[in-house]
């Protein structure tokens, strides 16, 4: 029986050793990377987004999901945890951002993949299945949050050596991989992405599981701060995606757009979903651009030391323009600039209304490293002061990572806090990414795998005794 045989380090033979180039896959919310492990960035970076149309029910890539065509919809393979939503959408968009980009082992259609030619027709159907295998000659390491289930880590082994064919396979915890990447053995890892900030304790290059605490007040929740901005600001700003634009001309800031718009016949039109998406990408680049954290010091609802308001202060610094895709622009003042993060420190100052309650200060930054120190052993917590990581696309809001260091110090002024963010914005996007690369890329992680003969030996469960 396959649960009574004893558990072993795997021989390298059984998966070719050196000869194998691994595959690093890292799923996220908003976008999924893949690459080559030993290169320096993921090769392939899709959207984890996907589009479906009435004839079609699943389109995946940046083309495919910003193009508006009748009746296209948006969803996502992922939930707002950060786990895996729909495993059987999740593993084909998976493979598509693999072969598309790295192994182009794609599989052709029926009628021109050579298996209906007549000097074909011995071949059996399940040697032509082996050879479709998108991942057959890599090993592959697949990156996980530190609260993934075990139903979807044994999933995620099934995927990669039953549909996609992998000789060895490796799971490891995204706040491990930021960790390795920033050179630290122990660290406290900040990751702020899409859907989620996330706080991982790491000792040995080990997670500390009871320590890892996550929020929603993440980059989504700053555009939909955003939004609000435009909605309640008087007038309301325009939010008017790209795809709708057909002409524009310039104007002056603050005056009504001049902008001609496409029309779609009645039944033509995209779902409500996709124009969604697409205000989304304003947003984005909106909070790119323009908003930034209050720099203090204390937070943006307090006062300064002459007793002016830190918000009547704030209207003092500089203001950004930005000018929207239907060509109207502005000069936004430094208070709404700050006003849309400052939600991520201080619940009180969150824009509201019916649709977004105010946050819990429990799931503001600081809050959560508190939390996250209080749940691990005393004797570490100065070691993970010392060695705080920040890593996600989230953390790239200007003056973020300074805010974080200023409210640190100011919350345990006695401890040496010290914050390591990578200047690379590439290096920041891809933290877990470039962990997993430089981790499946050395020698010595050969005893790490998880060989097929050892899949089949014990089954999916071995997961979770190989991969902690």
């Amino acid at each position: 029986m396959a649960g009574q045989a004893t558990l072993k380090p795997p021989d390298a033979n059984e998966y070719g050793g050196d000869e194998i180039s691994a595959l690093v896959l890292d799923p996220g919310y908003s976008t999924v990377r893949a690459g080559f492990a030993g290169e320096d960035v993921p090769k392939s970076v899709v959207p984890s987004f996907y589009a479906s149309t009435p004839s079609q029910k699943h389109i995946f890539g940046d083309n495919s999901i910003h193009t508006p065509s009748p009746q296209i919809s948006i969803n996502n393979v992922m939930s707002k945890d950060g786990t895996v939503r729909d495993w059987d959408t999740a593993a084909s968009l998976w493979e598509y951002a693999i072969t598309s980009k790295l192994t182009s082992n794609r599989q052709g259609k029926l009628s021109t993949n050579g298996l209906n030619d007549a000097e074909n027709e011995d071949i059996k159907m399940e040697d032509a299945a082996e050879q479709e295998k998108p991942v057959g000659e890599n090993a592959l390491l697949m990156t996980e949050p530190g609260w993934n289930a075990g139903k979807d880590r044994e999933r995620a082994i099934e995927v990669a050596m039953e549909s996609w064919g992998t000789p060895a396979f490796y799971l490891a915890r995204n706040g491990v991989l930021a960790s390795f990447s920033a050179g630290k053995p122990a660290a406290l890892v900040i990751d702020i992405g899409a859907a989620n900030i996330s706080i991982s304790p790491i000792q040995d290059g080990l997670l500390l599981r009871k320590g890892v605490v996550r929020s929603p007040l993440a980059g989504n929740f700053v555009s939909d701060q955003i939004r609000l901005l435009f909605s309640t600001a008087q007038p309301p700003v325009p939010l008017t995606p790209h795809y709708l634009i057909s002409s524009k001309s310039a104007v002056d800031a603050g005056a009504q757009a001049q902008a001609t718009l496409k029309h779609f016949p009645p039944g033509a039109e995209p779902h409500p979903s996709f124009r969604a998406l697409q205000e989304d990408r304003v947003l984005t680049e909106f909070k790119e651009s323009v908003v930034a954290a209050w720099p203090g010091p204390g937070k943006l609802s307090g006062h300064s030391p002459n007793g002016m308001t830190n918000l009547d202060t704030a209207k003092s610094h500089p203001g950004k323009p930005f000018e929207m895709p239907d060509g109207w622009n502005q000069v936004f003042q430094a208070a709404d600039r700050y006003r849309c993060m400052e939600g991520m420190f201080d619940a009180k100052m969150a824009l509201t209304d019916g649709e977004n309650p105010a946050p819990s200060q429990k799931d503001c930054i600081i809050d959560l490293i508190k939390q996250s120190l209080n749940s691990v052993d005393t004797d570490i917590r100065a070691m993970l002061l010392n060695n705080m990581v920040v890593t996600g696309s989230g953390s790239l809001i200007q003056g973020l990572t300074s805010r974080i260091q200023d409210e640190m110090t100011a919350a345990f002024p006695s401890s040496k806090i010290r914050i390591h963010a990578a200047g690379s914005i590439v290096e920041r996007k891809f933290g877990s990414w470039i962990g997993g690369s430089i981790l499946a890329s050395l020698g010595t992680f050969h005893q790490m795998w998880i060989s097929r003969k050892e899949y089949e030996e014990f089954g999916a469960g071995i997961v979770e005794k190989r991969c902690k």
